[in-house]
């Protein structure tokens, strides 16, 4: 497994080694020993899956601390485009957000810590997301960033007339606008 770091402090990319012949591949999704060498020492608690058709977009969403997650995102079927925006207060890389993609055939997971917010696009026909949270849902808790933003400018890769948004995350307010309580 190797982990790499990202422009932006404590945001990774996991690579997992992969393991192919003749029947197929193998690969280990998420290793805590392997996680603790790295310094990585999230216990997961809840996984969540999806199952979105090409132009959705979900997001951005977070909880408020001390509810946060950390999410371990991956794709179990098509491709996305990931994104983490980065709202921790002080941070040298406030409001700067880190897009990559992730597919069922790169295999590439993205570590998302507390203190982002996340959505993605389906850049795919269907995408089959699953993602390890270390924390539990709160709905209380659960705020967002429009995906429209316009000072965040996020290349979601997807045409504007073929997006498909939830009413709810189309009514999120722009950053600038939202409720946030972390700290770098």
């Amino acid at each position: 497994m190797e982990i790499i770091k990202t422009e932006i402090p404590n945001l990774l990319i996991i690579k997992p080694k992969l393991f192919e012949d003749q029947r197929g591949y193998f690969f280990e999704s998420y290793n805590e020993k392997q996680f603790q060498t790295n310094g990585i020492n999230t216990k997961f608690v809840q996984d969540n899956q999806s199952f979105s058709l090409y132009g959705t977009i979900r997001g951005l969403h977070y909880q408020l601390a001390p509810y946060a997650q950390t999410k371990l995102v991956r794709v179990l079927q098509g491709k996305i485009f990931d994104v983490a925006v980065d709202i921790r207060e002080n941070s040298p890389t406030f409001g700067k957000w880190f897009g990559q993609e992730l597919s069922s055939e790169n295999k590439l997971q993205l570590l998302i810590p507390q203190g982002f917010a996340h959505g993605f696009s389906v850049i795919s026909e269907t995408a089959t997301v699953l993602y390890k949270c270390d924390n539990l849902y709160n709905q209380k808790s659960e705020r967002g960033i429009n995906y429209l933003d316009k000072h965040l400018n996020i290349n979601w890769k997807i045409d504007k007339d073929k997006i498909i948004v939830s009413s709810k995350d189309n009514i999120l307010p722009a950053l600038e606008n939202a409720e946030m309580n972390f700290k770098y």
